[in-house]
């Protein structure tokens, strides 16, 4: 007789080769616990319709448990010959309590079974990586609030544009992150809907409470189509786009980071004990971490292409290709939750070079716009305006000299309308406070943003 419980069909034992090659227990053990959840709940509806007394049930659900707790404890023997967790578990569960263990699959497929145990995981680690965006959005808020005298150019085109608050710009980054928690939150909806009852593909014959079931594994939908039940792998494809985007940002403050720190910046001083050096030159402190983080991106955007292609032209219902979506969904969220922890801890010990970031600021004639600003002001239209400041900055560059540091005559030969007050409005500082429109980088508009998603956070 054969050791699989599919085996009763098959004239000889499955090759060596082949049991290897199917096998997904190397990855799919993480997934023990829901399962085990799940197997629990199953045997209560199971009780519950009749189908198992009552005495079943418990003894069924004590065993249950304690091969859990063999799991927990490394005491579980684990095997390719098994496959996957399943059928370690039921197989486990029948050599503890017998033939009674095996009751626990009526009406019951690893079909449904597996759906069922991916959205019970996903729906945990979701859980998880909002709470660690959180954290690291409270860093963001934390940073901002610390520096919000703090004044640095802002690029574009990774050229120095216009002064800004180094407040403001980390509040970009919250900005990004809140649409990262939302989209997340969003997902949850689609994630949250039982497909266990769905049996292999085309139902239970079983008279299975899908409603009680939903309810006592926390589920707030259940599948309307058996056949879509065990096939849908769409809420593991979101996840892990959502992944991808939040990766992605991630991405460009690592990239920012480095940039800032660089000695050609000078911007941040790095925590040393987030950096490494070099196995050849003594005086190196790399951005190792943050080097990663940019890179492990990748690796998230290959999960994703990986899923994406193994649905393409998928016929329902459930096909074997289904296990190789496990390995990318664990391997993202490992990424993205170590990542997460990381910045967030990063943020907290990074320096920062206010002084340099000011005399950044000041340099290459970023309070231009504000000069042209002030002669709209005087009624001159803007294009008008724009030509004016443009011929004033090559005067200056050819001096050598900031527009603030032109005479009134030498600015007056470009404009009549210019007038003394003209160099209070285009200071850096008063550059910076001229931004009032909502969301722009005035100190009063970053605080009200810093406010704003302080209460978000609360």
């Amino acid at each position: 007789m054969s050791k699989k419980p599919w085996g009763g069909r098959f004239p000889h034992e499955t090759d060596e080769l082949a049991e290897k090659f199917t096998a997904s227990i190397a990855f799919d053990k993480r997934l023990y616990r829901y399962d085990i959840e799940g197997s629990i709940a199953y045997c209560e509806a199971l009780a519950k319709a009749q189908i198992i007394p009552h005495h079943e049930k418990e003894k069924i659900i004590q065993a249950l448990k304690e091969i859990e707790q063999e799991i927990e404890e490394g005491n579980f023997p684990f095997s390719a010959q098994r496959e996957d967790i399943h059928m370690h578990i039921e197989q486990r569960l029948v050599e503890k309590i017998g033939a009674i263990g095996g009751k626990l699959h009526t009406g019951r497929s690893r079909n449904d079974q597996i759906a069922l145990d991916m959205r019970l995981y996903v729906k945990d680690e979701l859980a998880d990586i909002l709470n660690r965006v959180t954290v690291l959005q409270t860093s963001l808020v934390v940073m901002a609030d610390k520096h919000i005298e703090v004044i640095m150019p802002g690029y574009t085109h990774l050229r120095k544009a216009q002064p800004i608050l180094l407040a403001h710009h980390m509040m970009a980054y919250y900005e990004m992150f809140k649409r990262d928690r939302e989209r997340l939150a969003d997902a949850l909806k689609r994630i949250d809907c039982l497909p266990l009852g769905s049996g292999a593909l085309a139902g239970t014959p079983y008279p299975i409470d899908r409603e009680y079931l939903a309810e006592r594994l926390g589920f707030t939908a259940i599948s309307q189509n058996s056949i879509d039940a065990v096939s849908d792998r769409d809420f593991v494809v979101e996840f892990l786009a959502h992944c991808a985007l939040l990766m992605m940002h991630l991405s460009r403050l690592c990239e920012e980071l480095i940039i800032w720190s660089s000695p050609e910046f000078g911007f941040l001083s790095l925590p040393q004990d987030f950096c490494t050096g070099s196995s050849i030159m003594p005086q190196k402190a790399n951005p190792d971490v943050l080097e990663l983080i940019r890179a492990k991106t990748g690796r998230v955007y290959g999960s994703l292409v990986t899923i994406l292609t193994v649905l393409k032209a998928l016929p329902l219902a459930y096909n074997k290709d289904l296990q190789e979506d496990k390995e990318p969904l664990f391997d993202t969220v490992d990424t993205v939750t170590n990542a997460l922890e990381i910045m967030a801890l990063f943020l907290t010990k990074t320096e920062v070079n206010e002084e340099k970031m000011g005399t950044a600021a000041s340099e290459e004639y970023t309070n231009a716009t504000d000069l042209a600003d002030y002669l709209t002001k005087k009624g001159i239209p803007f294009r008008e305006a724009h030509q004016i400041t443009g011929k004033a900055v090559q005067y200056a560059e050819k001096k050598g000299e900031g527009l603030g540091d032109l005479s009134l005559d030498e600015l007056r030969s470009f404009s009549p309308s210019f007038a003394e007050d003209v160099f209070d409005y285009i200071r850096i500082e008063a550059s910076v406070n001229h931004r009032q429109s909502l969301g722009g980088t005035a100190r009063s508009r970053v605080i009200e943003q810093i406010k704003k998603a302080k209460k978000e956070l609360s």
